[in-house]
C-alpha cells in the first residue's frame, strides 16, 4: 500500500524548516561569548545551552559562541565540554538586545555525570543512564583511511566485535554485539543514523550498505546493548543498537570552511604460502607418472604477484557550517576513489549531506532538517580468482605466443589438442580477471524531517514528529568477453557467441512516520521524571526484475527495439508500533528507567503478529550517599542493573506464513510445441511454495547488572557490566519431514543463551601542561550455548550448517543441544610417533570398532571468546601518537584452502594440468583430501596492530580561527598469530579464497577556515 501523505506532509514541513525568517516572535535576544581553557585559549566544539530550553549550540574554532532566540528575563546558561567541569552562570536578556557573557573558563574534569548522551528517541544525563550504553565521540575515532563507518569504533567498545569480510574496498562487515542471539534469523545491530532507523538488509551492487555513509560526516556512535536501553526499539533489537549522530550547524557558529584530504597507498600484507616453480617440478617429476611432468611448463611465474598491486586511495571531504540568517546550517561533499589491492578491483563514492537546525517561537520549536545522498561505483573481482592465483600451477606463463591461445586472448591456458579448453582445468587468473567486468552503480537517499515543539501553555509538554525515509537503486552486470575462457562455447559459430553477460537491478524503499509526547517535570528539590509515549510506523519495499544469466551473441541475439521480459517481484513488509518510556530520579541517587513496546509485524498471520518488549532498569549512585559525597578519592560510583525482552521477526521472506504460488524457473518449465524455426517452445509454470502459518516473534530475554566508578577526579574510571541473555522460539530454516511442499522451511524450534562479562578501563596516567597521556583498554568475554532445539529424534547430532569445498554438499560444522552455535564437527585425528597426522586414521570415539559418520565430534567453535582493544594516545606540545590495537581468543579457523588443496593429488591430476601445493604438505604428506580431520581447524586467536597515527597541529594560518592538522598513520601494522592460514579473522570460520587485508600507509591534512 503506498502513502502518499507522507511526501505531501513532509514537503511543507520541510519548506517550514528553511524559510523561518518571518518566524520570530518579539521579546527575545542574543547571548554570546567566548568559553576558554586553563591556559586562557579558546576551546571549540564546547557544548553551551539555555538550561530549561532547547535553545544551544557549540563554540566554534576559537571559542566563540551565539545564541538567537533566547527570550527576555533572568536564564542560566550552561557549558560543558567532556573532560571539564560544567558551569553554569546566571544571564539577565533583554529584549531585542545582545547580551556578552564575560569569558568563562573551564577547568579540567572533576565529574563527567552531566555530560549528555544520547539514547533511544532522546538524550540523558550519563548520571541518569541505568542501561549499558558506550559512546565514541569523533575525537577518539580510529583514525587513518576508513571507508565504513564502522571501522570508526573497531576496538573501542566492549563487546562489540566487528569482522571486516577481507581487504576489499567496501567490503562487507558482520558487527556482533554480545555475540548472536539467533541461529538463522539476522543477527545484525540495528543501526539509527540521525533518529532514522534504516534497513538491516543489504542493497544489491553494494558489499556493505554501510559503505554508502561517509564517515567523515558522523560526531558520534553509540551502542546501546542491554535491553534496558534496547527495549524502546523492540522489534529489532535484540542484537543491539548503534546510533549515528552526524555533524551539523549551531546557532551564532561563524561561516567555517572545512577540508579532509588523505592519500593512502595500500600493499598486500600477507600472502599464501605455496611452493615455488622448482620446487613443484621436483615434486611431479619425483611422483607423478610422465604424463603428469610432461604438462610442467618452463617458466617461474608468482600468481599472487601477479594479480595483486600496490594500490591508491584517494579520499576528500569539504564541508560549510555556518548559519543562513539565523538558520544553522551543515553541507559536506565527499569524494572517495580507492583502488583494490587486486588488479580491476576499485570503489567511487560521491556523498553529499545538508542538515538544518532552525529554533523558532521563541525557542519552542525545533527543526532538524537532515539529508544525505549517495553514489557508489563498484568493480568488483570473483574472490576464487584469488584460489586460482594460489594454485595455479607456477610453472606455466602468463601468456604464450602460440596460435591456439588467440582466441583467448593470448593468455596460456589448458587446452586440448583441438584447441578447446581442457574439461576441469582452471583458468589463467590474471585472464580470468581482466576478460571479466562485474560492475554495479548504487545511489542511497536518507533524509528526515523531525520537528520538536514544547507547548506555550505548558513548557514541560513537547510533542516530536519523525518524518523519513530511506531510497536505495542497485544495478549492475557482468560481462566476460568473448576471449573468457571460462565462457568460451564450443558450439559457436563465429567468436562472438562465446562470453557471458548478465545483470540485476534493485529498489528499496522506506517510509517513517514517528510521533511522540514527552512530558519531563521537576517535583520539588529531589524528584524528576520524565514520561514518553509514542507511535511508530515503518514501510518497507523491496523490489526488481529478475535478470537472468544467459549467454549471447552480441550480434544476433538484440534487434533494435527489443527489450528482454523478466519477471519481476515485490516484496514489502511493514511494522507499526507503540511505545512508552518514563525515567524517575530522586535525589539524583536512585533511579529508575520502565519501558514498554507493541510490535506489530506484516510478516506473521494475524494472530502471532503482535509482540509486547518490556523492560526495566535500575540504578543507585552510591557517590551521592553521605557516606562517600565527601570522598575524595572516589569520583563516581553507580550500580546498575537491568531487565527486559526484545524481539526478532527478520528471517526469510515477507510472505512465508501465507500459501502461495511462485513463478518456476528454468527447470520448471514445460515444453508445447516448437517456433517457426523448429526450436522448442517452454512455458513457465506456478508451483506451491512450502509456507509455516505458525510462524511467531522469536523473544530475548536479558538481564544485564552494571558498575560504573571513578578514582581520583576521574583520572581512572570504568565500568563493568555481567549479563545473560536468552532467546527463546528460535527462528531457523530447517528440514521437516517428508509429505510438505518444501523440504526446508522457516520455524521456531528452540533456545539459545549468552552470557558474559565486559570491562572498560580509561586511564590518564599522566596530565601536564606540555604531555598528556590517555589510555582505554577494554576486555569482553562471551559464551554462547544451544540449550534446545526443539526435536525429540533419538541421537540427533544437530544442524549441519556451513558447506566447504571439495565435495558435494559437505559441511563442517553444526548446531547442537549443549554447544556453541557453529561448533566444528570433524574427526579427531591420530598422529604418529613423528608428530605427523596418520592419513585416513582417526579416533574411534564411540568405540564400536568402526570409524563413521558416529564418531565426528563438536571440536571448538568460529566466534571468539575473548575479544580486546586497546588505544593509547600520547599528546606533547603540537605533536600526538596514537594507537589501537585489537585482539581475540578462543576463536578456530577451519584452514579450508589447505584442507581441500593440500594433498598430492591436487599435483598428480590425470586430465592434463597440474596444481600447485601449499607449504603446509611438507608437514602432512597427504595424498588425498582429508577434509573433515580435526588438524584444519586452527587456532585463530590473534593480536593486530590495528593503526599508528602521528599528528602535528601546525596551528593558524592564513589568519585568526582557521587551522591545519597534518596526520601521518599505518593500519595492519603486526599480526601475531598461530593460525598458518593468511588471517585468522574470518568471520564465519572458512578460510576459503580469502582477500588478503592490506597494509596501508596514509598522508593527511585536515585545514579549517
Amino acid at each position: 500500500m503506498k502513502h502518499p501523505y507522507l511526501a505531501k506532509l513532509g514537503f511543507p514541513l520541510l519548506c517550514a524548516g528553511v524559510s523561518v525568517s518571518s518566524a520570530y516572535a518579539q521579546g527575545v535576544g542574543t547571548v554570546s561569548g567566548r568559553i576558554l581553557d586553563e591556559k586562557n585559549e579558546g576551546m571549540p566544539g564546547v557544548t553551551v545551552l539555555i538550561e530549561g530550553t532547547t535553545l544551544g549550540g557549540s563554540t566554534n574554532s576559537d571559542g566563540t559562541f551565539s545564541i538567537q532566540g533566547v527570550p527576555a528575563g533572568q536564564h542560566t546558561i550552561v557549558t560543558s565540554f567532556v573532560g571539564y567541569t560544567t558551569r553554569r552562570q546566571t544571564i539577565a536578556v533583554t529584549s531585542g538586545q545582545n547580551t556578552t557573557v564575560a569569558p568563562i573558563s573551564l577547568a579540567e574534569n572533576t565529574t563527567l555525570l552531566n555530560e549528555a548522551v544520547v539514547v533511544g528517541y532522546g538524550v540523558q544525563r550519563r548520571q541518569d543512564v541505568t542501561g549499558s550504553i558506550a559512546t565514541v565521540q569523533a575525537k577518539d575515532f580510529v583514525p587513518g583511511q576508513v571507508t565504513n563507518p564502522e571501522q570508526l569504533v573497531q576496538g573501542k567498545i566492549a563487546g562489540v566485535n566487528i569482522t571486516t569480510g577481507g581487504g576489499a574496498p567496501g567490503a562487507a562487515t558482520t558487527i556482533r554485539i554480545r555475540g548472536g542471539s539467533s541461529l538463522n534469523a539476522n543477527n545484525d545491530p540495528l543501526f539509527v543514523i540521525d533518529g532514522v532507523p534504516v534497513d538491516k538488509g543489504g542493497i544489491s551492487g553494494a558489499s556493505n550498505p554501510l559503505t554508502l555513509i561517509n564517515p567523515n560526516d558522523i560526531e558520534s556512535v553509540t551502542v546501546l546493548k542491554d535491553a534496558s536501553a534496547l527495549a524502546i526499539y523492540g522489534n529489532r533489537a535484540s542484537n543491539g543498537v548503534v546510533l549515528i549522530t552526524t555533524k551539523r550547524g549551531v546557532q551564532g557558529e561563524k561561516l567555517t570552511v572545512n577540508l579532509s584530504s588523505q592519500t593512502s597507498v595500500s600493499r598486500p600484507f600477507r600472502t599464501y604460502e605455496v611452493l615455488g616453480a622448482d620446487e613443484l617440478r621436483t615434486l611431479v617429476q619425483a611422483n607423478a607418472l610422465p604424463s603428469q611432468a610432461a604438462t610442467l611448463g618452463n617458466a617461474n611465474t608468482d600468481w599472487q604477484k601477479e594479480i595483486f598491486r600496490t594500490a591508491a586511495t584517494y579520499d576528500n571531504t569539504v564541508s560549510l557550517t555556518g548559519n543562513i540568517g539565523k538558520v544553522p546550517f551543515r553541507a559536506s561533499y565527499g569524494n572517495l576513489y580507492q583502488d583494490g589491492i587486486v588488479i580491476t578491483n576499485k570503489l567511487k563514492r560521491n556523498t553529499g549531506s545538508l542538515s538544518l537546525s532552525p529554533v523558532l517561537l521563541d525557542g519552542h520549536l525545533r527543526v532538524d532538517v537532515n539529508a544525505k545522498g549517495t553514489q557508489l561505483e563498484n568493480r568488483f573481482i570473483d574472490n576464487g580468482a584469488i584460489g586460482g592465483a594460489i594454485f595455479y600451477d607456477p610453472t606455466q606463463p602468463i601468456r604464450a605466443s602460440e596460435a591456439q591461445y588467440l582466441p583467448y586472448g593470448g593468455y596460456f591456458q589448458y587446452l586440448t589438442p583441438n584447441g578447446v579448453p581442457l574439461t576441469l582445468a582452471p583458468g589463467n587468473p590474471v585472464a580470468a580477471l581482466r576478460n571479466t567486468n562485474n560492475i554495479s552503480e548504487v545511489k542511497r537517499f536518507i533524509g528526515n524531517v523531525q520537528l520538536d515543539y514544547k507547548f506555550h501553555f505548558l513548557p514541560d509538554l513537547r510533542a516530536n514528529l519523525n518524518l523519513a525515509t530511506d531510497l536505495s537503486r542497485g544495478s549492475g552486470s557482468t560481462t566476460n568477453s568473448v576471449t573468457d575462457f571460462s565462457n568460451f562455447n564450443s558450439a559457436a559459430t563465429n567468436v562472438n557467441q562465446n562470453g557471458r553477460y548478465s545483470q540485476y537491478k534493485q529498489d528499496k524503499d522506506m517510509r517513517l512516520l514517528e510521533f511522540y509526547l514527552a512530558y519531563n517535570k521537576q517535583l520539588g528539590e529531589n524528584t524528576k521524571f520524565d514520561v514518553q509515549a509514542g507511535y511508530s510506523y515503518q514501510d518497507f519495499e523491496t523490489q526488481g526484475p529478475l535478470y537472468l544469466p544467459y549467454r549471447f551473441d552480441r550480434t544476433t541475439l538484440f534487434t533494435a527495439g527489443q527489450t528482454l521480459t523478466v519477471a519481476g517481484y515485490y516484496d514489502p513488509y511493514r511494522l507499526i508500533s507503540y511505545f512508552g518510556r518514563t525515567n524517575l530520579t530522586i535525589k539524583d541517587r536512585y533511579l529508575l528507567t520502565a519501558t514498554l513496546r507493541n510490535d506489530n509485524t506484516s510478516r506473521f498471520a494475524s494472530n502471532n503478529r503482535s509482540g509486547y518488549f518490556p523492560a526495566v532498569g535500575l540504578g543507585w549512585r552510591l557517590k551521592g550517599e553521605e557516606f562517600l559525597a565527601n570522598n575524595a578519592t572516589i569520583t563516581e560510583l553507580k550500580l546498575r542493573a537491568g531487565y527486559g525482552i526484545t524481539g526478532q521477526q527478520e528471517i526469510g521472506g515477507p510472505f512465508d506464513f501465507l500459501p502461495r504460488y511462485v513463478t518456476g524457473r528454468s527447470t520448471v518449465q514445460y515444453q508445447f510445441g516448437v517456433d517457426a524455426n523448429g526450436a522448442p517452445l517452454f512455458v513457465t509454470t506456478q508451483r506451491p511454495s512450502g509456507y509455516n502459518p505458525d510462524l511467531k516473534w522469536e523473544t530475548t530475554t536479558t538481564y544485564n547488572v552494571g558498575l560504573d566508578w571513578g578514582l581520583f577526579d576521574n583520572r581512572l574510571s570504568g565500568t563493568v557490566d555481567a549479563y545473560q541473555r536468552v532467546s527463546n522460539d528460535l527462528l531457523a530454516n530447517v528440514f521437516v519431514p517428508a509429505g510438505g511442499l518444501a523440504n526446508q522451511l522457516n520455524r521456531n524450534i528452540g533456545s539459545l543463551r549468552n552470557r558474559g562479562v565486559e570491562v572498560a578501563l580509561n586511564a590518564i596516567p599522566v596530565r601536564t601542561d606540555d604531555f598528556t597521556w590517555d589510555l582505554n583498554f577494554n576486555v569482553a568475554y562471551n559464551k554462547t550455548k544451544i540449550t534446545d532445539l526443539g526435536t525429540q529424534q533419538e541421537n540427533f547430532p544437530g544442524y549441519l550448517v556451513e558447506g566447504i569445498p571439495g565435495g558435494t554438499g559437505g559441511t563442517v560444522q553444526v548446531n547442537s543441544v549443549g554447544f556453541p552455535n557453529n561448533a566444528y564437527y570433524v574427526y579427531q585425528q591420530v598422529y604418529g610417533q613423528d608428530g605427523r597426522p596418520v592419513e585416513g586414521v582417526y579416533v574411534d570415539r564411540n568405540g564400536d570398532g568402526v570409524v563413521n559418520e558416529q564418531d565426528l565430534y563438536r571440536y571448538k567453535q568460529r566466534a571468539p571468546l575473548y575479544t580486546f582493544g586497546l588505544s593509547t594516545n600520547f599528546a606533547y606540545k603540537k605533536f600526538t601518537l596514537n594507537a589501537v590495537l585489537r585482539a581475540n581468543a578462543g576463536n578456530y579457523v577451519y584452514n579450508s584452502l589447505a584442507a581441500n588443496l593440500g594433498n598430492y593429488a591436487n599435483a598428480n591430476t590425470a586430465t592434463g594440468f597440474v596444481g600447485n601445493l601449499p607449504i603446509g604438505i611438507r608437514d602432512t604428506g597427504f595424498r588425498t583430501q582429508q577434509l573433515l580431520s580435526d588438524y584444519y581447524v586452527e587456532n585463530g586467536s590473534f593480536i593486530r596492530g590495528e593503526n599508528i597515527t602521528l599528528g602535528y597541529n601546525v596551528g593558524k594560518i592564513f589568519r585568526e580561527g582557521s587551522n591545519l592538522r597534518l596526520t601521518a598513520a599505518v593500519q595492519n601494522v603486526f599480526l601475531i598469530t598461530k593460525y598458518k592460514g593468511l588471517d585468522p579473522e574470518i568471520f564465519n570460520g572458512v578460510d576459503n579464497n580469502f582477500y588478503p587485508r592490506a597494509r596501508t600507509f596514509t598522508f593527511g591534512l585536515n585545514a579549517s577556515f
